[in-house]
């Protein structure tokens, strides 16, 4: 199977904004909160930081960022939907009036940053919607500043036989009936074959050495159908 074209994708993702909250709120039975918190807590986003949240979509990780890194922080979340950044800025104006919120339109492979200005980054179901994996994660090793942190967090393949047939089950019967009540069957529909070609845990270790990144670990949730990849950057004065 093909990968779909970047126009694509952002097409489809300015289709489902309207929506895309109460959708992953039934689809995921309200946990993907709890996993987006623990993406920043494991890119260690602290007061007074400026963080980054890449594919912020409607924002939801991007605020919680704003939370963790108060009025003296700063929070840049980029996205290249434009239907979806509207409704993450609506959202952050609504929650957070007196943050330091900053939406732009830009592209994971590309992003619209500065070298070695965030410290710290979170990234929620993006990687696996991206046309180039490696060069997503040399372009998020770029934007951090030394030794910073980022946690990346998405859909997973399963391992184990039987955690497989359950994600099966739950995509065919959960996820694209839920969908089709929202009229975007066909727009769910492409879940299952991103998972399907995401690099597994061992891979993205891999590849975010491959992308310059000193530490890198994954942490499996639910089953495997779930995980968090955990990167860090060099220290300053270390060789790669």
């Amino acid at each position: 199977m093909t990968h779909s074209s970047a126009p694509e994708i952002q097409a489809l993702f300015n289709r489902i904004a309207p929506v895309y909250d109460e959708l992953n709120q039934q689809l995921s039975w309200g946990l993907h909160t709890v996993w987006k918190k623990m993406a920043v807590q494991w890119a260690e986003a602290a007061p007074g930081h400026q963080a980054l949240d890449i594919c912020c979509g409607s924002g939801d990780i991007a605020l919680l960022l704003a939370r963790a890194v108060g009025k003296t922080g700063s929070v840049t979340g980029v996205d290249f939907a434009p239907a979806q950044l509207a409704i993450a800025a609506e959202r952050g104006q609504a929650r957070y009036p007196d943050h330091n919120l900053t939406w732009q339109a830009g592209d994971a492979l590309d992003l619209p940053c500065p070298d070695a200005h965030f410290d710290c980054a979170t990234m929620g179901y993006g990687l696996r919607n991206v046309t180039d994996i490696p060069q997503a994660l040399r372009e998020l090793e770029r934007v951090l500043k030394p030794s910073a942190k980022a946690a990346i967090l998405d859909f997973h393949r399963p391992t184990q036989p039987w955690v497989q047939q359950f994600q099966a089950w739950y995509l065919d019967r959960v996820v694209v009936p839920t969908a089709e009540q929202f009229d975007l069957k066909a727009d769910y529909a492409y879940i299952g074959p991103t998972v399907d070609r995401f690099p597994q845990g061992p891979e993205q270790i891999e590849l975010a050495r491959q992308a310059g990144f000193a530490q890198a670990q994954h942490y499996p949730l639910l089953g495997g159908m779930m995980g968090i990849l955990v990167v860090q950057k060099a220290a300053a004065n270390s060789v790669v």
